[in-house]
């Protein structure tokens, strides 16, 4: 068994090498109804094997997980498979995110495209941009994972229903 770092490296949510950086769309909006503006991000839990990732899609408005996906990588395949299940329950007017290389990878910006969707990123080492995603994170952090036992094998946590 290889040993593991406590945390990830640094640098998790640098964009990709020539994707395109959208501008930050929500400054001053007010949110006022459904379906008015999601956000996503991404963050990982340790376990003994290594980390596991966590992408979950957030409305704004009702602060409902719209959808949410785990891998074991930070491919980009995971994110498109809960923004697939989200955009099948509806849409959004704006999508909010980091600028992640998932993010601003041409497969999810094109996605967001074709469902007509306008899409918003954070600016560089603003976590206050997306504070609903972020506070999402930090209660599935200390009020579930940091609570249990999540030292477990890979195989034996999130397993589908």
């Amino acid at each position: 068994m290889g040993l593991y770092a406590i945390y990830p490296k640094p640098g998790l949510s640098k964009g990709g090498e020539g994707h395109k950086k959208y501008p930050y769309l929500l400054k001053g909006l007010i949110v006022g109804y459904p379906n008015q503006v999601w956000s996503a991000d991404i963050t990982y839990i340790c376990l003994n094997q290594g980390n596991m990732y966590l992408m979950a899609i957030m409305n704004w408005y009702s602060r409902y997980v719209v959808s949410w996906a785990t891998s074991i990588t930070l491919d980009v395949r995971f994110c498109l498979e809960a923004l697939d299940r989200a955009i099948g329950k509806g849409c959004p007017e704006i999508f909010n995110m980091d600028q992640g290389s998932q993010f601003t990878s041409t497969a999810f910006t094109e996605r967001l495209d074709s469902a007509e969707v306008r899409i918003s990123m954070d600016g560089k080492g603003r976590v206050f941009d997306n504070i609903f995603i972020e506070r999402l994170r930090r209660s599935v952090k200390y009020e579930e994972v940091y609570l249990k036992d999540y030292s477990a094998s890979l195989h034996s946590v999130f397993q589908p229903l």
